[in-house]
């Protein structure tokens, strides 16, 4: 599932950089800048990230520092990994979506647009993106967290 929705999640890149072309077009040869291009442009930049996380973890390929890590076992990698899903990721993920869901929810109740003219309208679903993105992730750090608990020797 994170796979296809990773694949899926790509394609916005794509289109990112045709609104992003369309949007210089826009600025430098007609001299026209338009409020809901430039609100788009970062509604789907934030979709990527979102949605994109939990595929990006799943391939390991998160930002990590690895002053020492990258110097461990595998078997002590997937410790460290382990024990920072149970301690920090999925927690964190719970506490986002938690809050995010309320956040979206109170941006429905009252159908919140862009608060610019000519914006875009619906911000309450971007909003619902942050919850759907961390739901995600945190489906992904459960299915690492057991396939890595699968793995280690318990001696």
């Amino acid at each position: 599932m994170i796979n296809k929705i990773g694949s899926w999640i790509s394609w916005l890149n794509v289109a990112l950089v045709l609104l992003i072309c369309l949007d210089v077009i826009l600025r430098y040869v007609l001299n026209v800048t338009e409020k809901w291009v430039i609100e788009l442009e970062w509604h789907i930049f934030a979709a990527v990230f979102l949605l994109g996380a939990s595929y990006t973890f799943k391939h390991d390929k998160h930002v990590r520092v690895d002053l020492f890590y990258q110097k461990f076992s595998e078997e002590r990698k997937m410790w460290i990994d382990l024990i920072g899903n149970i301690l920090f990721l999925i927690p964190w993920c719970i506490v986002v979506i938690y809050a995010s869901v309320k956040y979206a929810n109170v941006s429905f109740s009252y159908l919140e647009g862009s608060p610019d003219p000519n914006g875009l309208p619906a911000r309450y679903v971007i909003k619902y993106i942050i919850a759907l993105g961390f739901v995600l992730l945190l489906i992904q750090a459960v299915i690492d967290s057991v396939e890595k608990l699968k793995h280690l020797k318990w001696n």
